[in-house]
């Protein structure tokens, strides 16, 4: 089962931008990945097609099982 940790941003124009990280370090700390959120936003280091990075808006873990067939 692969999970992945994705982070929610509001962009300024209003639209959501996601950031994917891989294989994340549970349990979750809301607090510092939420620290950690407010830290790439303020260092601007990311643009996207619908502007800065603005504001936090979420996290989650994602679970994705895959299976697999011979054919």
């Amino acid at each position: 089962m692969a999970k992945t940790l994705e982070l929610q941003f509001m962009t300024e124009n209003g639209k959501t931008a996601n950031i994917t990280l891989e294989s994340p370090k549970e349990p979750i700390d809301p607090a510092a990945v939420k620290t950690a959120m407010e830290e790439l936003i303020a260092a601007d280091v990311f643009y996207t097609k619908n502007g800065a990075l603005a504001a936090v808006k979420g996290v989650r873990v994602v679970e994705r099982n895959v299976t697999e067939y011979e054919i």
